[in-house]
């Protein structure tokens, strides 16, 4: 009888667990048999995939929610069985903090730029001066620049630095915690720069691929576009190892060694000396680690890409202790504020489902390139920088009655300028060097959660074809 392929993948966060769920799915749907196994690190999977229940209110220490938009994250609840549990974010202001206070992000606003010209016009972001830089856009001529360029010199060259620093990269930069100097236009938001290139006005291009429905803000409309589920988003992570029936699962298990033999197969050694080999293996563990296994010169870049550490702060409180001046659903801080915190989520105003009636729950970040010395910082230190910076935009008296602080070190990757052109050359030579292994994951193309389920499964594609199952 033929042998069955064996299949390993390497790290538990949602990547690797949403390429060994469709793995099987693909393999039960097809009548298919093949020896699965998935290793992780750490004593649970997840990632930074991690939710905390007390005091009746629910608190994500990393991600809260996926855009509903992108497909593949609402498909993986439906594929488990969840969809009861989806709830969408209700809607509201957001605003940005400067130091006179809070400004709501214009209406019509598509990260950052304007599709709607009167809500930016009456905007107190911006000064006049500011407002008639980035009216340039619409008599600027497209870029001629065909390589890779920074977001921070692509926007500072359409709308001036006023609007990048106060609105731009506020917002942009939350997204990857990231210097948007460095990071690049390429790998993060390439649709800009299509747009540019159509359109010539960045402005007008982005008012024309919105819909018209989207530019009205309407304060009735209660359902947002994002989703998360209603107990948590380490719900989704319990659905995947639960369903993951014909997978074998090790948990604190380490990779020491990758080797590709002969053979065209691949011998993986483990902590503690236990030796598997592998047909296939799929690779979804971060940058830095698959550089220190992989020790070939063209792998170097995984070995020097940074990563960011950050933090953030969810504190509870009595209803009566937090007067909000401002309704909505948080703020974003503009780097010219001179406060530690880069935003804040009103996360009961956000999610309702995640605090009872009498509490408020406001989750604070800190920490982003250049400036990740803050994390290193005690919980009760971080608490109180939190508390002293949100004072500045609301009336909060005592303190939190209780808090969670959730630190990740170097677990940010900053896909910097030129990111997408040396991921592409890493593939190339693991393609020609090591068939059969196949990289995906936050540290390559994506980092939300949508964009790491898809590249799962576009791994479980890959493995398909190439041991033909």
């Amino acid at each position: 009888m033929e042998k069955k392929k064996r299949i390993v993948i390497l790290g538990g966060g949602l990547t690797g667990l949403s390429a060994a769920y469709y793995l099987q799915k693909d393999l039960e749907e097809r009548n298919q048999e093949a020896d699965i196994t998935l290793i992780e690190a750490s004593p649970r999977l997840g990632g930074k995939i991690q939710t905390v229940r007390k005091n009746g209110c629910i608190i994500e220490r990393g991600p809260d929610s996926f855009l509903e938009r992108k497909k593949s994250a609402p498909q993986l609840v439906r594929d488990l069985g969840m969809e009861d549990q989806l709830v969408n974010n209700s809607t509201g202001r957001s605003y940005v903090l400067l130091k006179d206070g809070l400004h709501p992000i214009p209406s019509g606003a598509v990260m950052g730029i304007p599709t709607q010209l009167l809500p930016f016009v009456t905007s107190g972001l911006f000064s006049l001066p500011g407002k008639l830089r980035a009216a340039g856009d619409f008599v600027l001529p497209r870029g001629g620049e065909k390589r890779d360029q920074s977001l921070g010199k692509f926007f500072r060259r359409r709308l001036g630095d006023e609007v990048v620093e106060n609105l731009i990269e506020p917002l942009l930069s939350g997204i990857y915690a990231g210097d948007i100097d460095k990071l690049s236009l390429m790998s993060t938001f390439p649709q800009f720069y299509k747009t540019e290139q159509e359109h010539r006005s960045l402005i007008l291009g982005m008012k024309k691929s919105v819909p018209s429905s989207n530019q009205k803000h309407d304060p009735s409309k209660k359902k947002g576009i994002f989703q998360t589920l209603a107990g948590g988003l380490e719900s989704l992570i319990e659905g995947l190892e639960k369903n993951l029936t014909g997978v074998r699962v090790l948990k604190g298990t380490k990779v020491v060694s990758l080797q590709k033999t002969a053979g065209e197969t691949y011998t993986i050694e483990l902590n503690g000396g236990t030796v598997m080999e592998a047909d296939a293996v799929i690779m979804t563990i971060p940058h830095t680690a698959a550089g220190a296994l992989l020790k070939d010169s063209e792998f170097d870049y995984f070995r020097s890409m940074p990563s960011t550490s950050v933090a953030n702060v969810a504190m509870i409180f009595p209803k009566e202790k937090v007067r909000m001046s401002k309704e909505g659903t948080g703020f974003v801080i503009s780097r010219n504020g001179g406060f530690s915190i880069t935003a804040c989520t009103w996360t009961n105003k956000k999610w309702p489902h995640t605090a009872p009636e009498d509490k408020v729950i406001l989750r604070a970040y800190v920490g982003k390139a250049g400036e990740e010395t803050i994390v290193d910082q005690s919980d009760e230190q971080l608490v109180s920088i939190a508390i002293e910076d949100l004072k500045k935009a609301m009336d909060i008296s005592g303190m939190p009655e209780d808090y969670v602080v959730s630190r990740w070190k170097q677990a940010m990757p900053q896909y910097n300028v030129g990111h997408k052109e040396n991921v592409e050359k890493i593939v190339h030579h693991v393609k020609e060097s090591y068939p059969g292994l196949f990289l995906a994951g936050a540290s390559f193309e994506g980092v939300g959660l949508p964009d790491c389920i898809d590249q799962g499964k576009a791994a479980v594609t890959q493995v398909k074809e190439y041991l033909q199952l």
